[in-house]
């Protein structure tokens, strides 16, 4: 298949790796045309992807009005405050025949759009298919290894769904179908939020009881707003949900586990973003993550924790002191 990845993040370039090494023609887009130049120069992504090698059959550019030819899939990789500005400019070059495929997690600030959402409202009158969910428990740096990973490909389109689970699928990537696109999405998204507070535990030197408190908690909480958002429950036990919050939570390359460890030992926001060369993408979720609970009426007491933490200067231990010392209440 002729495949166009959109983001040469960690991510973006993992899956264009994977899509060459299984054999696809693969174009990357970087933004920037210095980095792609460095790309292409170096064939390694050393900002984000040190040591992995990038074959010489991917055709880096950053420049889509070059390309001519028609895509099969185009996987949009790009953090979620520049999707909509990404899709824009893709559209221009798309023939309506791709499929369009969402490989991040967050939620747009301001409109609170599901990414799926997001590219709907910018390509709906070329997405013949819709939009794809590309998610799951996937840190770039175990892909790009090939460690054995699991994903989920989540449409409404049931044929659309497959078509990306058989393109993509292979001895170390392995790929399930779901229709809940609204579960899959917000689960990918929302889990940051608590791996931030589970990175906070962290900086505090609290142990695996409270990580295991947090992530039970957390999906709970991920739940029930997903839940009232129009998500099947069920999805949040899945790779997706419970799944990809275990990753995010306890491993070493997590992003927003950083974040709360980082703010636990004292170190302010705007320095720890500043410092950091990938975008940690549940600081804004959290944002959009409140402002959703309060439109549905949803309690999110880590959410409302973890807000407070990053934009109202509270003190992490006092955030965990009271999650603890609220109402006593049934678990379920």
């Amino acid at each position: 298949m002729n495949i166009l990845v959109l983001g040469a993040g960690s991510w973006g370039t993992t899956l264009a790796l994977h899509c060459s090494w299984i054999g696809h023609r693969v174009t990357l887009w970087e933004k920037f045309e210095d980095l792609a130049k460095r790309l292409i120069n170096e064939k390694e992504n050393r900002i984000f992807l040190p040591g992995i090698s990038l074959p010489s059959d991917i055709r880096i550019t950053a420049d889509l009005e070059e390309l001519e030819e028609k895509y099969d899939i185009i996987l949009f990789v790009v953090p979620s405050k520049h999707v909509r500005e990404v899709s824009r400019i893709a559209s221009s070059i798309m023939s309506g025949d791709e499929v369009v495929v969402s490989a991040s997690k967050g939620l747009e600030r301001g409109t609170l759009l599901r990414i799926s959402q997001t590219l709907e409202e910018e390509l709906g009158g070329l997405t013949a298919r819709g939009v794809v969910a590309l998610s799951g428990p996937s840190h770039a740096e175990e892909v790009s290894r090939k460690l054995p990973t699991t994903l989920v490909s989540a449409s409404e389109d049931s044929v659309a769904a497959k078509y990306i689970q058989q393109a993509l699928v292979s001895s170390h990537l392995r790929i399930y179908t779901n229709s809940d696109i609204i579960g899959v999405e917000l689960g990918g998204a929302l889990k940051n939020i608590i791996a931030i507070a589970n990175g906070i535990c962290a900086g505090l030197d609290y142990g695996d009881n409270t990580t295991g408190a947090l992530i039970t908690r957390g999906i709970r909480e991920i739940s029930r707003l997903g839940t009232a958002m129009g998500a099947d429950p069920i999805t949040f036990s899945g790779l997706s949900g419970i799944g990809d919050l275990i990753t995010t939570c306890i491993s070493k390359h997590s992003r927003n586990r950083h974040v709360g460890s980082e703010l636990a030992r004292g170190k302010k926001l705007d320095r720890i973003v500043t410092e950091m060369v990938m975008v940690a993408e549940g600081i804004e979720t959290t944002r959009a993550a409140v402002e959703l609970s309060k439109n549905f009426c949803i309690e999110m007491p880590i959410t409302a924790q973890v807000n407070s933490v990053l934009f109202e200067k509270k003190d992490p231990k006092s955030a965990v002191d009271e999650l603890m010392l609220r109402e006593p209440k049934s678990e379920l």
